[in-house]
């Protein structure tokens, strides 16, 4: 079994947009990697800010390939802005390289800005030794969509009287859709098994950093999808799933917490949200990541400005329920108890510690490479064109190939091509 795979080095040639990280020592410059609506919505977040006469102003500049502009910069010493919304799996990494700089000490003139006010998942993900190197954003979460007019018509809306859809619920319904109907579809289905391998035990490292993909609790979380494609209760391998909820074909996807701005958008569809399916209704997980704000190391940065860039956070603690827009869940307890923030869909998975325990950030270093050797081999292993035994193997060992290698987040890992041999 071998995969053919392709490592992309190199830096990349500075756009003229992010020439803006250069700034002036009189703004706060930040890059986002917010390339859609999501960027639109932080822009308005950053206007009310600015409209409030800070002495720091905040410049966004949204930069696509985030990552390999930072590492550029960081390189090169020259154009580092002073912040940047950073995911939790990068903290790690960044810390290491010495690419972030510490909150502690700004901590301690804002009070906001302590691990009690926020989601603590999204904040511990920004812990490392004993230093708090970032302040949480948000939490974006798998989540369960559902159609409410078609658990009605198939009488089968008790399956959420829980706020849990197990396996043997979607297994019940094996020979009772119409034909075109379908249960599930694979919207984020390598996040899906992720959650799933959680809820029987396992995980994605070990204690010592090694990943764990090839592992009995993985291999039961593939069986249990499998299983369900088997039944003909997925939807077909190759079908946009993602549209079929869209046209009411599905009963439930397991899309992500932004995917609500789509839906709204649809005329007639009737949806609620609940969660990630589980093997039963006592363990569940939603897997999610957090965008978390970093200063990034720049050694000309005044004390100044960085008190500018925590009175900046301290702001976006008490004001983010605009953030809600971009279907996110703002990691501020300010605002995620807020009566405001209720009437977003999202609120579901904050109305109770059990619910906001359910949210799963990875902070693994080589959590990236582990999603994408995921993504990789995952359809084939459900749809039956590859084992779940090879599947795996190949992962796993794609991944360790990466880590041994020495190799952080700063390059691009393309895995454009699966070749099985027996």
């Amino acid at each position: 079994m071998n995969i053919k795979k392709k490592l992309l080095f190199g830096a990349a040639t500075l756009s003229m947009s992010l020439l803006a990280g250069c700034g002036n020592s009189n703004e706060i410059v930040m890059w986002t990697p917010l390339t859609g609506e999501d960027g639109q919505i932080m822009d308005q977040m950053i206007e009310e800010y600015n409209d409030t006469d800070p002495e720091f102003p905040v410049s966004h500049v949204v930069t696509p390939d985030l990552y390999t502009q930072i590492y550029t910069v960081m390189n090169t010493g020259e154009g580092t802005p002073d912040l940047a919304i950073i995911h939790a799996d990068r903290v790690e990494g960044f810390v290491r390289f010495n690419m972030l700089k510490p909150f502690d000490d700004l901590m301690g003139n804002h009070p906001n800005l302590v691990e009690d006010n926020y989601i603590e998942q999204a904040w511990t993900a920004g812990e490392v030794d004993g230093s708090q190197y970032t302040i949480p954003l948000d939490v974006h979460s798998n989540v369960l969509y559902y159609n409410e007019d078609l658990l009605a018509e198939y009488g089968v809306e008790h399956f959420l009287d829980d706020d849990v859809l197990t396996f043997d619920e979607i297994m019940s319904l094996e020979g009772e859709l119409d034909e075109g109907h379908y249960a599930i579809n694979t919207s984020l289905m390598s996040w899906v098994l992720l959650a799933q391998a959680v809820n029987l035990g396992g995980d994605i490292s070990d204690d010592e950093g090694n990943p764990t993909i090839d592992t009995p609790e993985m291999r039961e979380a593939v069986q249990a999808l499998v299983e369900v494609e088997e039944a003909g209760l997925m939807t077909p391998q190759g079908e946009d799933g993602y549209a079929m909820f869209q046209g009411q074909t599905v009963l439930f996807s397991s899309d992500g917490t932004w995917s609500s701005l789509a839906f709204d958008m649809v005329e007639d569809l009737n949806y609620g949200v609940t969660n990630i399916y589980s093997f039963d209704s006592d363990t569940w997980h939603n897997r999610g990541s957090s965008h978390l704000f970093g200063m990034l190391t720049n050694e000309d940065r005044t004390e100044e400005k960085e008190e500018g860039v925590a009175e900046f956070l301290d702001w976006v603690y008490e004001n983010s329920v605009t953030w809600a827009e971009a279907g996110q869940i703002p990691a501020s307890r300010e605002v995620y108890e807020s009566p405001d923030f209720e009437n977003y869909q999202q609120s579901f998975f904050t109305k109770s510690q059990e619910q906001i325990d359910s949210l799963l950030i990875f902070d693994y270093e080589y959590y990236g490479y582990v999603e994408a050797a995921i993504n990789l081999v995952i359809m084939d292993m459900v749809y039956g064109n590859i084992s779940i035994e090879d599947g795996l193997a190949a992962a796993q060992q794609e991944v360790e190939d990466l880590v041994a290698q020495g190799h952080g987040a700063d390059i691009d890992v393309d895995l454009d091509e699966l070749d099985l041999e027996e």
